[in-house]
């Protein structure tokens, strides 16, 4: 066991991302079924639909799981308190003041894991008494660090200056990428964009399909007037690229992003005029697959690289 499968009482230190319209309780209880830590998405979720995604994922799974909770969004409260009373252990906070929650969650004795983009913030969720910190890079799709740190650079960082698990997020979907990330000093990982491409989450089939034909280059970090998110670069990335390069400040950018525009392209599969988000890793993805097999491939890899690595020596 390392730090990661003992906080959190799994068997690989492998946490799937609580990514909104992709991360229900099916993705979820089928990674933590298959070893890792599944999340549920509340992002894009009202508080009932939450409690019914939590009940549901309780039913699928005897293994631990968790709920992701964006902070910036007006119903946070209640999802904190639906989280509670639903009994959750597991609480991965993000996009806000890890300050708020975190007291709350772990006096009712829920693990807390919050997500940064840099070193400050880090440090700030140390102080808020968080048990992990995700070190997330800006190859990670959906909203980013506007400071563009990739996670190379980022890990290893935010490991010098804390003592807490560190878990790297942000361009993984490999057996080497994870082994990469714990030389870097990461004690796990937790991976979006390859588990939105298996056959439990709940992603539009022709997003999905979507993400095989996107190769590199084929995603970019938008909307930084705003929130940064990464996009893959259909018409509707188009339009605000566009609408960027003739200087549209905040407003006129909301304006075209408009309502629900994320659950039109992920959830609703309309992928021209819908936000399409994924990690920069969607050119590495190249077949939808169940959860067991993305996870025992992960693994398999991951002892192999290790079992290579054993070999090389810089003298």
């Amino acid at each position: 066991m390392n730090k990661i499968t003992s906080l959190f009482n799994i068997k690989y230190p492998i946490i799937q991302g609580g990514m909104i319209w992709c991360s229900g309780w099916e993705l979820a209880s089928a990674v933590s079924n298959a070893g890792g830590l599944g999340l549920i998405g509340s992002g894009s979720m009202y508080p009932e639909t939450l409690e019914e995604h939590i009940r549901k994922c309780k039913k699928a799974t005897p293994k631990p799981f968790g709920v992701n909770v964006p902070l910036i969004y007006p119903q946070t409260d209640e999802l904190v308190k639906i989280i509670i009373r639903e009994g959750v252990k597991i609480v991965f906070t993000s996009a806000g003041n890890p300050k708020k929650y975190t007291a709350r969650l772990k006096e009712n004795g829920i693990r807390v894991a919050h997500v940064v983009a840099n070193t400050k913030f880090a440090l700030k969720a140390v102080e808020a008494g968080v048990d992990a910190i995700v070190a997330e890079g800006f190859e990670a799709g959906g909203h980013n660090g506007i400071d563009e740190t990739t996670t190379m650079v980022l890990v290893p960082m935010i490991r010098d200056i804390i003592d807490i698990p560190l878990i790297a997020a942000g361009g993984i979907a490999s057996g080497r990428a994870i082994y990469a990330a714990m030389a870097l000093g990461a004690d796990g990982v937790q991976i979006g964009s390859r588990f939105v491409a298996s056959r439990e989450s709940s992603a539009h089939e022709s997003f999905k399909k979507t993400i095989l034909q996107t190769g590199d280059g084929g995603t970019q970090l938008s909307l930084k007037k705003l929130v940064p998110v990464r996009l893959i670069k259909n018409e509707f990335f188009q339009r605000v690229r566009q609408a960027e390069a003739a200087g549209a400040g905040p407003e006129e950018l909301k304006a075209i992003l408009g309502r629900g525009r994320a659950k039109l392209g992920m959830f609703e599969g309309n992928t021209t005029e819908g936000e399409l988000e994924i990690g920069q890793v969607a050119g590495m993805i190249d077949h939808v697959l169940t959860v067991q097999e993305i996870i025992q491939s992960l693994v398999n890899e991951f002892n192999k690289t290790a079992a290579g690595m054993e070999k090389l020596h810089i003298d």
